[in-house]
């Protein structure tokens, strides 16, 4: 079983590395090795990790980690990035527990926030069929490159999910 903590300075090398693996295949997909996760500096994630606006959460099993996401504010919507999940350890609801976590986490620091944003990228269903099950709602897309259209979603705060669970 994993476990939820916050992320702390010392783990920046392992979620850069977790981050690396687990973006792998979307880079795959896209047929695009230079997309924004893997091409994203170790010393950024450090200044994450030291930067008291951010919020990173890390799901652990042992002394590992296997998951990841970051959270940031905008007026009143948080912004949710980077949720990643080691490969071998998907399936497990490391991703749903880390986003039902970072919410949790964002509403206690933020009563006022109004909802919570993401985007991931139009050829990835399963994303986006996870989002959608936890309360997001596409609002648009945007093409970022000839092959990138990213898909962008938002949860009001005060909606209860729906669907399957």
């Amino acid at each position: 079983m994993f476990e939820i903590h916050p992320a702390i300075p010392e783990d920046a090398g392992e979620i850069f590395t977790l981050q690396r693996a687990a973006y792998v295949d979307e880079a795959q997909a896209y047929g695009d090795p230079f997309i924004l996760a893997l091409t994203e500096g170790l010393s950024r994630i450090e200044r994450l990790l030291v930067d008291d606006d951010a919020l990173v959460l890390k799901a652990v099993v042992g002394h590992r980690v296997v998951g990841s996401v970051r959270a940031g504010v905008t007026e009143t919507t948080g912004v949710v990035g980077r949720l990643v999940v080691a490969p071998d350890m998907r399936g497990r609801g490391i991703a749903r527990a880390l986003l039902s976590r970072v919410e949790d986490e964002l509403r206690e620091r933020r009563p006022e926030l109004a909802a919570l944003t993401l985007f991931t990228g139009a050829q990835s269903p399963d994303n986006q069929r996870l989002y959608r099950r936890l309360g997001y709602a596409e609002t648009h897309r945007e093409r970022v490159a000839e092959h990138l259209v990213m898909v962008h979603m938002r949860k009001e705060l005060d909606q209860v999910p729906t669907g399957p669970m």
